[in-house]
């Protein structure tokens, strides 16, 4: 079992602490809002409501123990800043902060934090690339130089296999698993002669715009 602090209970920083918590490790949740207190209350090691700008209340919950901080305060930059520092003095080295905008982000990374997390830009990115082809199912951006997609097997790659596409040497790409629909069988390390099916999607990793190019394939 791992202990968490999560500071900030909106609908981020609450979703977090109950997954955490759902996957059984020791969860410590606080927020200045009273009712975002008591929301999370029945599904966290431990509610409070408290500051997490400040040092003593950390240190009593037992901040300095923590493997990992989770940082979700809304627009307020100073807030974010401010707890991240507070955590830096208590002893909690591994930092993730949600962002609102690249600036703000920006200025996290400067303090050196784990990883900023921008997940209303993140979640545009996914719809984006789901309005714009509909053979992508989902999408996901891994820093700034990987991306990874699920699609459905184009109609001209059905019944061939990934070893006669070679879409390594001709499209850049790499297929790192397939998931057949129908069966819901997942197939993480791909038979590189299986001739792909109708009811297969595939889970591509790339650069953005080889993996665009792919999704145009029909």
């Amino acid at each position: 079992m791992k202990r968490y602090i999560v500071i900030g209970l909106g609908n981020f920083g609450s979703g977090v602490a109950e997954a955490l918590h759902a996957a059984g490790h020791e969860v410590i949740a606080l927020d200045v809002d009273e009712a975002a207190v008591e929301r999370v209350s029945s599904f966290v090691s431990r509610a409070a409501l408290a500051d997490g700008r400040d040092p003593k209340i950390l240190e009593r919950l037992g901040a300095a123990e923590a493997d990992a901080a989770v940082i979700s305060t809304g627009d307020d930059l100073t807030a974010s800043v401010l707890t991240t520092l507070t955590l830096r003095d208590v002893g909690v080295h591994e930092i993730y902060v949600k962002v609102i905008s690249r600036e703000h982000a920006r200025v996290m990374e400067k303090l050196g934090v784990t990883e900023t997390v921008f997940p209303e830009r993140e979640s545009a990115l996914r719809l984006g690339r789901r309005i714009s082809n509909r053979s992508v199912l989902n999408y996901v951006q891994l820093g700034t130089e990987l991306a990874v997609q699920e699609m459905a097997v184009p109609d001209s790659w059905v019944g061939k296999s990934l070893r006669d596409l070679e879409l390594p040497r001709r499209h850049r790409v790499s297929v790192i698993a397939v998931h057949d629909v129908l069966t819901d069988a997942m197939a993480p390390i791909p038979d590189a002669d299986a001739p792909l099916k109708e009811s297969d999607t595939l889970l591509i990793a790339g650069r953005d715009e080889h993996l665009a190019r792919v999704a145009q394939i029909r």
